[in-house]
């Protein structure tokens, strides 16, 4: 029987698996995480259920995939209307609250399934990025551009915004827990890096030297692969076009590993407020990001596809009952936060939620493996048609609507290199696979709905051409800042 405790989820944006210390980068610095990740599992297996921020986050919420609970893009942003893990504990009288980046429709902290927010950041003006709905004749986001160019070193309104995030924590933490102790509280802690801009502090940008950062894989125009799904998406998430020189690229790569250095840092201010408190020895954390970040491997950059840089994230929980000092390679995704929320807490399930897909990442740490298939999609900017992912055992499988799959070998094949999804040897597997991920999503049925519900939005706000001459903005920004369109 595991006991009831606190759990702290933080979330970090963006954050590639592989630029982590506990996985093996020979540079990263990730003291923080890599200390959290020894005293307890590190999921080496884990993924977002969207490679995107939006849908992602309303999967996390609502412990469903996408296609269920149709937020599709970063415009269909969770409402409250299906019930979230949040609502399930204050409904059995736990205290809820979030502190930092939700990315929810706005802020009603009690219908989004919180006691309280705390400096939320949610999509911008309640409407968010009309720009990525558009999918029939995908727009070219010239903003996109921007990101090597103003990759380096100094501050931006993100890293002012997480250093409030981290200190408004501690404060909860010091102040707000300890009139807690009736019952088990879940603090869910969202941080916006390293997501883009590629703005590093000072002290953690020079803890790399720009010439010594590695390159990204297949960044070569000649070695990158051809996929019409691919070709598509750089064409309009166009960020490699802004990239001058790789003295670029290799700035743009110092910046996000100094982000991430600057995002553990603020982890470490909040585990260490943890054990000041004495709070650590009856609560556990979770960490784990929306998703990750192509990183400039195959000349993406961003995030958006089912790449493991970009649709794996990392994931590791700690603290009471969870074998210290583990690595579980079994496939997890933000959809198992719902039922992992309901576990460390001692709270009851209900019993609508009896077909979530998710299991506790408290029961798999202790050795459970879930029979079921993990499903990461995707039906956002950039994407002329819905991609749809799956693990199968040592192969990864990434079908879309409308253009051939891809297939890897991951076990043999880690980086990624070689799509077999064309190859007529493999067309068993490919068949198994597809048959696999049947079972769990219609892909043609979600793919249609999703063009569907997209479309009658798109409507709603004056359709195509109207939302064009708008425009968008590159990133939400943090409360009291204004969306900078393009």
């Amino acid at each position: 029987m595991t006991e009831p405790t606190n759990l702290i989820f933080i979330m970090s944006d963006e954050h590639n698996k592989r630029v982590l210390g506990c996985h093996g980068h020979p540079m990263i610095k990730t003291p923080n995480l890599d200390a959290l990740a020894a005293r307890g599992t590190d999921f080496t297996s884990a993924y977002t259920n969207c490679p995107i921020c939006v849908p992602a986050r309303a999967s996390f919420a609502t412990g469903q995939y996408v296609h269920k609970i149709r937020y599709w893009d970063n415009a269909i942003a969770y409402d409250g209307k299906i019930p979230s893990w949040g609502h399930r504990l204050m409904q059995q009288g736990h205290h809820v609250t979030s502190i930092g980046k939700l990315h929810y429709l706005d802020s009603d902290a009690k219908r989004n399934g919180f006691d309280e927010e705390i400096l939320p950041l949610h999509i911008v003006n309640g409407v968010g990025d009309l720009l990525g709905m558009i999918r029939e004749e995908l727009p070219r986001r010239v903003g996109a551009m921007k990101l090597g160019p103003e990759a380096g070193r100094g501050e931006s309104e993100y890293t002012k915004y997480d250093r409030s995030i981290a200190d408004e924590t501690v404060k909860w933490l010091k102040h707000k827990a300890p009139t807690l102790s009736a019952k088990p509280w879940a603090l869910y802690v969202g941080f916006v890096s390293p997501h883009f801009p590629l703005i590093a502090p000072p002290q953690f940008y020079d803890l790399y030297p720009e010439d010594a950062v590695p390159l990204p894989v297949l960044y070569e125009k000649s070695q990158r692969p051809q996929h019409p799904f691919l070709e598509a998406f750089r064409a309009s998430q166009c960020y490699d076009d802004g990239f001058l020189d790789i003295a670029m690229v290799r700035r743009a790569i110092t910046a996000y590993f100094g982000l991430t250095s600057f995002m553990d840092d603020n982890v470490g201010k909040i585990l260490r407020a943890l054990e000041e408190t004495g709070l650590m020895n009856n609560t556990r954390v979770v960490y784990t990001s929306d998703h990750g970040d192509n990183l400039g491997a195959r000349g993406l950059w961003g995030k958006s596809t089912m790449y493991e840089e970009s649709a794996g994230i990392p994931l590791m929980i700690a603290g009471p009952g969870i074998p210290a000092g583990s690595v579980c390679d079994t496939p997890v995704t933000l959809a198992d936060g719902f039922p992992t929320f309901i576990h460390a807490l001692g709270a009851k399930p209900h019993p609508d939620d009896a077909k979530l897909p998710g299991t506790s990442l408290i029961d798999i740490a202790q050795g459970l493996v879930p029979a079921r298939t993990i499903l990461s999609e995707y039906h956002a900017a950039g994407s002329m048609c819905g991609a749809f992912m799956i693990r199968h055992g040592q192969w990864k499988y990434i079908h879309y609507a409308t253009v051939p799959p891809m297939l890897f070998d991951l076990k043999n094949d880690p980086l990624e290199l070689r799509d077999l999804g064309r190859d007529p040897a493999f067309k068993a597997v490919v068949a198994e696979c597809e048959q696999v991920m049947r079972k769990v999503v219609d892909p043609d049925a979600a793919h249609r709905l999703a063009m569907a519900d997209q479309k009658a939005r798109i409507e709603q706000h004056g359709g195509v051409e109207a939302i064009k001459q708008l425009g968008t903005f590159r990133y939400s920004p943090p409360p009291g800042a204004k969306a900078a369109y393009y």
